[in-house]
């Protein structure tokens, strides 16, 4: 019988593809090893598309919620699978304890949350020698202290067929080529470009040829609604707007058509970053040195601001001059010097 472990992925959809390299190092370490992973609901979709996995266990926990009673019966039901190791990415007490309660031999994560004694292996996080999250989950496939080699690009697996089903229910094609845009951002609207700008953005790239797609989930609607009715204001042309429509397992098929991406720093950011699609990353409350987009192709847009970055949800001074004052001028001159591999001409 073949070894296997379980890795406690992130509640977050660009942290879970952030801890893909992790993933990697892991299979590099240890070819024969399986790897299942413990997920979300609302990230399972995403796992199932990570190279190297072979079971997503749903977690059924909602966010936030300790669940003492439930994260047993969870551990109690995997212990049967016989883990030998258990790689916790979250920090926090509880992502703990369903490893814990499996009995599994060898749990590995960093200290935090007084969970010192539900680990095996604890480690202490060095965030001067790791600065970037994905570095973070990657030092813990080594053993502790080994110096970490060049940290794997991320990667998402695509479902061709899967794609070819989700355009003939959209009505989609790509007779022209697509921008991805993607204004939401789960974590705040402190690290949303406001939809003005995205509406100037979509604007020029219609006249220039492209098709927009809009991508979000059902949260975003209202900034993708908004979006499409300041267009609609000006021209005839709008964005197809796919917010709510898609799962995401459909989001990642179908953006992986893109001739560009545009989006704020969120999880579908790290999703185009994964897929290798030419990126423009807007930044403002948030750090591209600690979770940037990990693609030779994307390129980081930001004002630099002194307040920023602040990591709140909302702008603690009530400005937002760190998106604001981001205009799509210096987004179209940004694009203008990417070398995408097909795109009308964009004029800056």
């Amino acid at each position: 019988m073949s070894r296997s472990a379980l890795v406690v992925a992130p509640a977050w959809v660009g942290d879970t593809i952030l801890a893909q390299p992790m993933l990697e190092l892991i299979r590099r370490a240890e070819p024969g090893l399986a790897i299942d992973l413990l997920a979300p609901p609302w990230t399972a979709g995403l796992a199932a598309r990570l190279p190297g996995v072979r079971n997503v266990i749903e977690a059924p926990f909602r966010h936030g919620q300790l669940g003492l009673g439930a994260r047993r019966a969870v551990g109690h039901s995997v212990r049967a699978r016989g883990y030998a190791k258990a790689w916790l990415l979250p920090n926090s007490f509880k992502s703990a304890l369903v490893p814990w309660f499996a009995g599994i031999p060898e749990r590995i994560g960093y200290v935090g949350e007084w969970r010192h004694w539900l680990l095996t292996d604890a480690r202490r996080l060095d965030a001067a020698r790791l600065p970037t999250m994905a570095e973070r989950f990657a030092a813990l496939a080594l053993a502790d202290g080994m110096a970490l080699p060049p940290v794997p690009l991320p990667v998402l697996e695509v479902d061709v067929e899967a794609r070819a089903t989700a355009m003939a229910r959209l009505g989609l094609d790509t007779a022209r080529p697509v921008a991805a845009l993607c204004p939401g951002a789960e974590y705040g609207p402190a690290k949303r470009w406001p939809p003005s700008q995205f509406a100037s953005l979509v604007d020029r790239l219609l006249a220039d040829g492209f098709q927009v797609w809009l991508f979000g989930s059902s949260k975003d609607q209202a900034i993708t609604a908004e979006i499409r009715s300041m267009c609609s204001a000006r021209s005839r042309q709008v964005p197809t707007d796919l917010a709510g429509r898609t799962s995401l397992a459909e989001a990642i098929d179908l953006m992986s058509l893109a001739a560009l991406v545009v989006s704020n720093d969120s999880g579908l950011m790290h999703v185009a970053a994964a897929l290798d699609r030419p990126l423009v990353a807007l930044y403002g409350s948030s750090s591209p040195g600690f979770t940037p987009p990990l693609s030779p192709r994307a390129h980081v847009v930001s004002l630099g601001l002194p307040c920023s970055p602040c990591f709140a949800r909302e702008c603690p001074l009530g400005h937002f001059h760190c998106m604001r004052q981001l205009t799509p001028e210096r987004v179209l001159d940004t694009i203008a010097r990417m070398d995408a591999p097909v795109r009308p001409a964009i004029r800056p």
